[in-house]
Protein backbone atom coordinates (compact mmCIF):
# COMPACT_ATOMS: atom_id res chain seq x y z
CA UNK A 1 0.00 0.00 0.00
CA UNK A 2 1.24 3.26 -0.91
CA UNK A 3 0.80 5.72 1.75
CA UNK A 4 1.33 9.77 0.98
CA UNK A 5 1.81 12.31 3.64
CA UNK A 6 1.42 15.76 2.78
CA UNK A 7 3.05 17.65 5.28
CA UNK A 8 1.37 21.32 4.28
CA UNK A 9 -1.89 20.08 5.12
CA UNK A 10 -3.79 21.44 8.14
CA UNK A 11 -4.61 17.77 8.65
CA UNK A 12 -2.15 16.22 11.38
CA UNK A 13 -0.01 13.80 9.86
CA UNK A 14 -0.99 10.84 12.12
CA UNK A 15 -5.16 11.63 10.95
CA UNK A 16 -3.70 11.54 7.45
CA UNK A 17 -1.85 8.15 8.40
CA UNK A 18 -5.06 6.43 10.24
CA UNK A 19 -7.06 7.76 7.29
CA UNK A 20 -4.78 6.32 4.29
CA UNK A 21 -4.81 3.18 6.35
CA UNK A 22 -8.48 3.15 7.28
CA UNK A 23 -9.26 3.41 3.25
CA UNK A 24 -6.41 0.56 2.53
CA UNK A 25 -8.59 -1.91 4.77
CA UNK A 26 -11.89 -0.89 3.37
CA UNK A 27 -10.24 -1.11 -0.06
CA UNK A 28 -9.30 -4.57 0.18
CA UNK A 29 -5.33 -3.37 -0.49
CA UNK A 30 -4.43 -4.25 3.70
CA UNK A 31 -6.33 -7.37 4.11
CA UNK A 32 -7.16 -9.25 7.50
CA UNK A 33 -4.10 -10.63 9.31
CA UNK A 34 -1.65 -8.55 7.15
CA UNK A 35 1.50 -6.86 8.95
CA UNK A 36 1.36 -3.36 8.79
CA UNK A 37 5.36 -2.14 8.52
CA UNK A 38 6.99 -1.42 11.84
CA UNK A 39 7.05 1.38 13.39
CA UNK A 40 10.37 2.89 13.06
CA UNK A 41 10.40 1.44 9.65
CA UNK A 42 7.36 3.34 8.31
CA UNK A 43 8.39 6.45 10.06
CA UNK A 44 11.40 5.89 8.07
CA UNK A 45 10.12 5.77 4.57
CA UNK A 46 7.37 8.22 5.35
CA UNK A 47 10.14 10.88 6.89
CA UNK A 48 8.47 11.63 9.82
CA UNK A 49 8.88 10.94 13.40
CA UNK A 50 8.31 7.73 15.32
CA UNK A 51 5.21 9.51 17.63
CA UNK A 52 3.55 10.27 15.15
CA UNK A 53 3.30 6.60 13.51
CA UNK A 54 3.07 4.68 17.13
CA UNK A 55 -0.08 7.82 17.54
CA UNK A 56 -1.96 6.48 14.29
CA UNK A 57 -1.34 2.91 15.25
CA UNK A 58 -3.17 3.39 18.61
CA UNK A 59 -6.03 5.19 16.66
CA UNK A 60 -6.50 2.44 14.68
CA UNK A 61 -6.21 0.33 17.54
CA UNK A 62 -8.48 1.96 19.52
CA UNK A 63 -10.92 1.79 16.71
CA UNK A 64 -10.69 -2.02 16.20
CA UNK A 65 -8.95 -2.23 12.69
CA UNK A 66 -5.64 -3.33 13.68
CA UNK A 67 -4.25 -5.26 16.48
CA UNK A 68 -0.42 -3.82 18.43
CA UNK A 69 1.20 -7.09 19.23
CA UNK A 70 3.93 -6.01 21.44
CA UNK A 71 7.32 -6.46 20.25
CA UNK A 72 5.70 -8.00 17.55
CA UNK A 73 3.81 -5.29 15.33
CA UNK A 74 0.62 -4.60 14.05
CA UNK A 75 -1.64 -6.63 11.76
CA UNK A 76 -4.77 -6.05 10.81
CA UNK A 77 -7.68 -7.22 11.80
CA UNK A 78 -10.85 -8.49 10.37
CA UNK A 79 -14.32 -7.82 10.54
CA UNK A 80 -16.03 -8.21 13.60
CA UNK A 81 -18.11 -11.82 13.42
CA UNK A 82 -20.75 -10.37 15.86
CA UNK A 83 -21.36 -7.59 13.65
CA UNK A 84 -21.36 -3.73 14.06
CA UNK A 85 -21.61 -2.24 17.50
CA UNK A 86 -23.73 0.61 18.17
CA UNK A 87 -20.84 2.47 19.71
CA UNK A 88 -19.45 2.11 16.26
CA UNK A 89 -22.64 3.14 14.96
CA UNK A 90 -22.69 6.30 16.85
CA UNK A 91 -19.06 6.66 16.17
CA UNK A 92 -19.50 6.79 12.30
CA UNK A 93 -22.30 8.84 12.71
CA UNK A 94 -20.86 11.94 14.70
CA UNK A 95 -17.89 11.99 12.02
CA UNK A 96 -20.69 11.83 9.13
CA UNK A 97 -22.63 14.74 10.47
CA UNK A 98 -20.54 17.64 9.74
CA UNK A 99 -19.47 16.62 6.15
CA UNK A 100 -23.32 16.31 5.69
CA UNK A 101 -24.37 19.82 7.44
CA UNK A 102 -21.13 21.01 5.14
CA UNK A 103 -23.05 19.42 2.02
CA UNK A 104 -26.19 20.58 2.82
CA UNK A 105 -24.86 24.40 3.54
CA UNK A 106 -23.50 24.33 0.05
CA UNK A 107 -26.72 23.21 -1.88
CA UNK A 108 -26.56 19.70 -1.98
CA UNK A 109 -30.02 18.14 -1.67
CA UNK A 110 -30.67 14.80 0.26
CA UNK A 111 -30.04 12.83 -3.17
CA UNK A 112 -27.09 14.29 -4.08
CA UNK A 113 -25.33 13.05 -0.36
CA UNK A 114 -26.84 10.04 -1.10
CA UNK A 115 -24.82 9.36 -4.77
CA UNK A 116 -22.17 10.86 -3.13
CA UNK A 117 -21.35 8.32 -0.82
CA UNK A 118 -22.71 5.08 -3.05
CA UNK A 119 -20.01 6.68 -5.38
CA UNK A 120 -17.21 6.19 -2.76
CA UNK A 121 -18.55 3.27 -1.21
CA UNK A 122 -17.96 1.88 -5.23
CA UNK A 123 -14.52 3.47 -5.03
CA UNK A 124 -13.93 2.08 -1.99
CA UNK A 125 -14.96 -2.00 -2.85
Amino acid sequence: MFLQIEPQSDVPIYTQLTQQIIEGIASGQLKSGESLPSVRALAADLGVNMHTVNKSYHELEKKGMIHIIPKSGAVVTGPNDLGVTNTQIQQVERMLRPVVAEGLVVGLGAQDLQQLVQKLIKNLS
